[in-house]
């Protein structure tokens, strides 16, 4: 059985570490030459802190899946405050390139990071959906990252906070243009999904599933073909410029006006066998991207905009 660990403060993941007193009750950043208790079994934990990690690819224990198109310098992973990650047993590392911050969200609960912080979606994504470096990358990221450390170590005094925030938020910004970077390179890989992901769709309206359990959604969608919904969303945002939701809204309408045009069936028959559980929303969505209601399509199709 897998024991489960709830880490809800910068001290406890201190003590659970053996890292000793935090320098900073609502952050701190250390490598993983300073842990110095190793997982003796399995363990699930659950955070209720942000974790940013960077591990070089000697001591990646984990399979990221990345591709011959990524860099094999390091690997950055996220992790938002209720997620659960599974750790196996591991002996703590006398060297690594790698480090770790973590933070409480209280540390930027009164910062513009607050509100801006949903923009960084990768803190969203699955391990395998990690991002990979290069050399500069790592570097930059890295000298981020021990600023952050440094002033952690220092006395706090009334820019303490701000400071902090601003260097976190730096960081993922660069985090976020490698992401891009990432995503342009994997271009073959990404239209993979994109093929999958269309055919998914296509294979789901085949069926009864409509009738039984609705419109897909974006998470049971990236499921079935193996992402997460975030990374499924930004991969077809980056690709298309629209997100896994309006792909998925789209097809529902490309969808329907087939069915509108090619079948006598009713307006409110053809919202059910979409997967419509009233027929309004059918009618809404319709509206939304043609300018049109169903109706008004089936009278006369050139009426679109």
């Amino acid at each position: 059985m897998t024991n489960t660990l709830h880490i809800t403060s910068i001290s406890e993941l201190h003590a659970a570490l053996g890292l000793g007193a935090p320098a900073h009750p609502l952050v701190s950043f250390f490598n993983p030459s300073q842990v110095k208790h190793g997982i003796t079994e399995t363990v699930k934990i659950c955070f209720d802190l942000y974790l940013m990690s960077l591990k070089d690819s000697a001591h990646c224990m984990v399979g990221y899946g990345h591709t011959s198109y990524d860099f094999d310098i390091g690997t950055m992973t996220f992790l938002a405050p209720g997620q659960e990650v599974v750790i196996e047993a591991t002996e703590p590392l006398e060297s690594s390139l790698g480090w770790t911050i973590a933070f409480h969200p209280q540390l930027i609960g009164k910062s513009d990071l607050s509100s801006k912080l949903s923009q960084f979606t990768f803190f969203e994504y699955q391990n395998s959906e990690a991002l990979h470096l290069s050399e500069c990358e790592r570097v930059m990221v890295t000298d981020i990252a021990s600023s952050i450390g440094n002033e952690t170590e220092m006395n706090m005094d009334k820019h303490t906070q701000s400071l902090i925030c601003s260097s976190i938020e730096l960081l993922l910004k660069y985090c976020s243009r490698f992401y891009d970077r990432q995503f342009i390179v994997r271009g073959d890989l990404n239209h993979d999904y994109m093929r999958r992901f269309n055919q998914f769709l296509d294979s789901y309206y085949q069926g009864e599933k409509p009738f039984e359990q609705g419109i897909p959604t974006v998470q049971y969608c990236g499921k079935e073909i193996g992402l997460s919904p975030y990374y499924l969303s930004d991969l077809l945002k980056k690709e298309t410029g629209k997100t896994a939701l309006e792909h998925i809204h789209l097809f529902l309408v490309e969808r329907a006006k087939s069915q509108i045009l090619d079948t006598s069936d009713s307006i409110t028959q053809i919202a059910y066998e979409l997967g419509f559980e009233y027929p309004q929303h059918f009618s809404k969505l319709f509206k939304a991207k043609t300018g049109i209601s169903p109706r008004q399509f089936r009278n006369d199709p050139t009426a679109i905009h």
